[in-house]
């Protein structure tokens, strides 16, 4: 399966830097063929410039800024997404990802003033994150990182796309032996895709 997993995290030290490579090193393991958008890596820019807004409509002109990471989602029958939940939401870096990418004839087309899905190729939707603080906490605010991927993302693809959201909550607090175990469920779930 050809999988693309977009990474979120400036730090190379971080755990989603190991949750990035377990993921990485057993879909690799497993034979898949992995395309790794490190958005910080690549000085991706979140900026919805006044341009792309103005042309967001125009299809296919609208893409043209951001043409190499709409062909890496159009080649992908799988999406994987590693990054941390800071202040109950997405890092801007992958916020500004979904602004500039998901674009109208890209993950969307209208269709009689509709909204119609138009990521039918990806079959196998994944979300590894952290999140600081207690599950309660991001349950009671709502945990919109959450709802956008199970709700959001999930619509756009495949309506038989399984759908994983692993989450490792109160990981401030969270010893060695929670973080490995948190790494063999990422173990697990990519050893099911």
């Amino acid at each position: 399966m050809r999988v693309l997993l977009i990474y979120a995290h400036p730090v190379e030290t971080s755990f989603c830097a190991a949750l990035k490579e377990r993921a990485l090193n057993t879909l690799v393991s497993r034979g898949h063929e992995v395309e790794v958008l490190d958005l910080y890596d690549q000085g991706f820019d979140p900026v919805l410039s006044r341009a792309e807004r103005l042309a967001y409509h125009d299809v296919p002109e609208n893409r043209a800024r951001v043409a190499s990471q709409v062909e890496q989602l159009q080649r992908a029958e799988a999406l994987v997404l590693v990054y941390p939940v800071w202040n109950f939401g997405f890092p801007a870096i992958l916020k500004g990802y979904f602004d500039r990418v998901l674009l109208p004839g890209v993950s969307f087309r209208m269709e009689n003033g509709r909204v119609k899905p138009n990521l039918q190729h990806i079959r196998r939707l994944v979300a590894i994150t952290t999140y600081g603080g207690a599950r309660w906490r991001a349950f009671f605010l709502g945990d919109p990182p959450r709802r956008i991927v199970r709700r959001v993302l999930r619509s756009l693809v495949a309506p038989t796309a399984r759908l994983a959201y692993l989450a490792k909550y109160d990981l401030n607090r969270a010893d060695a032996d929670a973080r490995t175990a948190f790494l063999s469920r990422v173990d697990a779930e990519m050893a099911r895709l």
